[in-house]
């Protein structure tokens, strides 16, 4: 009876195999014939991008994707932020996983996209001071002399390691946005304009409205136009919250436009720019607390320089700040000497390259929409990241691809995150950076 029982064993495990096989076909065939087939992806920065890239990536040849942007990509904050990212910076909350993983998907891709912004660097923590006794102190420590930057040689208080480079790191945000779009140029079109609204269709599987068009006004047009839509991710940043509009009140997206000035120092002729980022503690003398990221190219970037202003959300459905987004003067004056009083390189040959100012969406607590719209099929929300917009952006866009195309996500759990979990009347919540629960970074 052996034989017979072995070969009756044999017979229900390859029709088991059978029947999984058939499950997985169906699954995948269901799955092709439901993904759209017109993308829309509102906002150009890193994180509409990335959004736009990882659906080209994991959808078939018959998706067409735009990138609506309304003036360039990477033109607000993803060509004028730090680009800083640390993996094992997060509290514990919903957010975590996005610093891992997108921490864990920036070094591959950059290789990929051939992107040479892309290093990990270890991380100082300087306290203000009145003299070079925490610099003097610090070259003597053997582990912080080996990070020690040859350009901090000024005046500090007291300077320990928050990171020695195993999980910090930087990019710079406009190349890795502009890789991403050279990178899929043939499935991912480009189309300067500003979105005005939606034209949905029917009812949609859910019995809500069905997305069918984007409406949206050309950059160089004085005519409203449309582009078919059976999907539109809102990734616009602070302006995201211009969907409440678009979606009849559908969803309510408290938002807090934070804009902060920032600048950037020249490479000092015949020097080299050591690569350690500095997070500074409160300096009363400037009213400052400095991130300096030194970046490949041996230009410097400062912000954490005070004095921001708060945008309100009616002012940023109105666009407050597309268009222009200028540096305060005081402020640039304030950040130049609270690093020059730290560096006496750069108060001696030092010259600013640039000065600029950008904006980072807030949500009352402090975390992203990132989910569907409730009663419109086809339409989602990937917005309000917080100061760490860029640091989690591989992770976002990851996310929202699976959702968008599989109908749910693998990747993250999104329901912490769910565009309609406000109602406008909630308060404000933290705003900063912050390492393991402390704050490390500007507050705002």
């Amino acid at each position: 009876n052996y034989p017979v029982l072995f070969l009756v064993a044999v017979m229900r495990s390859q029709f088991c195999s059978g029947l999984a096989l058939f499950s997985t076909i169906r699954t995948a065939v269901s799955l092709s014939m439901n993904s759209p087939k017109n993308v829309v992806v509102v906002g150009g920065g890193i994180q509409g991008t990335s959004v736009a890239y990882q659906i080209a990536k994991q959808s078939g040849d018959d998706t067409n994707i735009v990138l609506l942007e309304s003036k360039a990509p990477a033109s607000a904050a993803s060509g004028k932020g730090g680009g800083f990212m640390a993996r094992g910076w997060g509290d514990g909350s919903p957010t975590q996983r996005l610093h891992e993983l997108a921490f864990d998907m920036y070094e591959g891709l950059a290789n990929d996209l051939g992107v040479t912004s892309y290093r990990k660097l270890p991380v100082l923590s300087v306290s203000p001071g009145q003299n070079k006794k925490g610099v003097d102190k610090a070259k003597r420590d053997n582990t912080l002399s080996n990070i020690l930057p040859q350009w901090l040689d000024g005046n500090t208080g007291q300077i320990y390691p928050m990171g020695l480079g195993d999980d910090t790191a930087q990019i710079t945000p406009a190349e890795f946005v502009n890789k991403m779009l050279e990178n899929k140029s043939d499935k991912i079109n480009v189309v300067l304009g500003t979105c005005t609204g939606v034209e949905t269709t029917g009812k949609g599987s859910e019995e809500g409205s069905k997305i069918s068009a984007v409406k949206y006004m050309p950059r160089d047009g004085t005519e409203e136009a449309s582009m078919p839509a059976d999907a539109m991710i809102v990734s616009a940043g602070p302006w995201s919250c211009a969907a409440e509009q678009w979606f009849d009140g559908a969803v309510q997206l408290p938002m807090e436009g934070i804009k902060s000035t920032s600048i950037v120092w020249k490479k000092p002729e015949g020097k080299e720019v050591d690569a350690t980022a500095l997070f500074c503690g409160e300096d009363n003398r400037f009213g400052t607390h400095l991130e300096v990221y030194p970046r490949p190219d041996g230009t410097i970037y400062i912000c954490g320089i005070g004095g921001s202003d708060y945008i309100s959300k009616e002012d940023l459905q109105s666009g407050a700040f597309r268009e222009v987004c200028e540096a305060k003067d005081t402020r640039v004056e304030a950040a130049k000497s609270a690093f020059q009083e730290m560096s006496s390189t750069y108060k001696a040959v030092g010259e600013l390259d640039r000065v600029q100012s950008c904006m980072r969406p807030c949500p009352p607590d402090a975390l992203p929409y990132m989910g569907r719209v409730p009663g419109f099929e086809g339409a989602y929300i990937n917005a309000g990241h917080n100061c760490w917009g860029i640091a989690w952006a591989p992770a976002c866009g990851k996310a929202m691809a699976e959702l968008v195309l599989q109908g749910e996500c693998s990747s993250v759990n999104l329901s912490p995150f769910d565009p309609a979990r406000f109602t406008p009347s909630q308060g404000r919540g933290g705003r900063g950076r912050k390492q393991r629960g402390t704050n490390v970074g500007e507050q705002w």
